[in-house]
């Protein structure tokens, strides 16, 4: 062995030091890669209100508009009116109708009133007098007849009397059958059919009353006022707009790469530009379908990469949240779980 050069032994230990020194060092880049915390995730997005077109589902003349552009409003506040003269005649005579209709039906159950089944009695009494008068009359023409004392003609005349009479008592009966039992159960029916039409149409013109005051729907802000008194509107034509309250959402893109590190349910805080303050939400839909980045959307990727669209609730929003606002979603926790 040359004096200054390694011996053989030397350089095995320096090798396996060499070789140790790289699997450390491949085992903290593999570990790193794997388990380092990644940095949080940061979204951009923007507010997205939800607004309501209010229109009457009657037409008529607008008698009054009662909000202004701007005006904060109250779920269930009366915000415009109709001229409601002829809603209110309408259901008046629907209310005559089913007057009318109810009182035939109870007329109908009652049946006829004892004054009247008394004189379709007496009537059938008196049929009965007049026959029995009729039949002896024939009878005694029918005697005279074989002594030559009256002539056929007059025996003829006698019996057409007596039949009338018989005929005159069946019908009494008949009558006075109907005055006692009233009328027939499919009559009684159909009298409960047409009260049910009329109350039917009550309801629909008190219907028609009704929509003649606009409510609101839900508390919001009026974003659009788009009538004014005096004009004419048809049904389902537009009189305001209105920006709903609640619930206040957050559209935002992530990018195809971090997309496994976002999950429904997750919590974010999001922020605006011109507040400090802090707001909490979750997301509550991803997009399943991928494309490409909006122009209004900033990321930090190039804008063909492909993003998707997901939706977060905001739950402690306020007024100071306006609609296309641009905010920066912040992600609580990852859906990776990443350390």
């Amino acid at each position: 062995m040359s004096p200054g050069r390694p011996s053989p032994a030397a350089l095995r230990m320096l090798a396996g030091i060499a070789i140790a020194l790289f699997v450390v060092i491949a085992g903290w880049m593999v570990w790193r890669r794997q388990f380092a915390a990644k940095p949080p995730l940061r979204l951009y997005g923007n507010v997205d209100i939800r607004e309501v077109q209010l229109a009457f589902r009657q037409p008529g003349r607008v008698a009054a508009m009662k909000f202004e552009e701007g005006d904060v409003v109250e779920a269930g506040a009366p915000m415009a009116l109709l001229d409601a003269a002829s809603y209110r005649d309408a259901l008046a005579a629907a209310e005559a109708a089913v007057a009318i209709a109810r009182a035939e039906r109870d007329k109908m159950r009652r049946g006829l009133r004892p004054q009247e089944i008394a004189q379709a009695r007496e009537a059938l009494n008196q049929a009965q007098a007049a026959a029995l008068d009729s039949r002896r009359n024939f009878e005694r023409q029918s005697s005279l007849l074989a002594t030559g004392a009256v002539s056929q003609r007059t025996v003829d005349a006698a019996r057409a009397a007596n039949e009338q009479a018989a005929a005159a008592v069946k019908s009494a009966q008949a009558a006075l059958s109907q005055a006692t039992e009233g009328a027939r159960a499919e009559d009684i029916e159909a009298a409960e059919g047409r009260l049910a039409a009329a109350e039917a149409a009550r309801a629909q013109a008190a219907t028609a009353l009704a929509d003649a005051t606009l409510r609101a729907p839900s508390d919001g802000t009026v974003s659009a006022r788009v009538r004014e008194p005096g004009s004419m509107v048809t049904s389902q034509s537009p009189v305001y707009t209105l920006s709903l309250d609640a619930p206040i959402y957050v559209r935002a893109y992530v990018g195809e790469p971090d997309l496994g590190r976002i999950a429904p349910g997750i919590q974010v805080q999001v922020r605006t530009d011109g507040s400090s303050k802090v707001y909490h939400g979750q997301v509550g839909f991803i997009s399943p379908r991928a494309e490409f980045t909006p122009k209004t959307v900033e990321t930090a990727d190039l804008r063909t990469d492909l993003v998707y669209r997901l939706r977060i609730v905001v739950r402690d929003a306020d007024r100071a949240l306006r609609q296309g606002m641009p905010v920066t979603i912040d992600v609580a926790d990852s859906a990776s779980g990443g350390q």
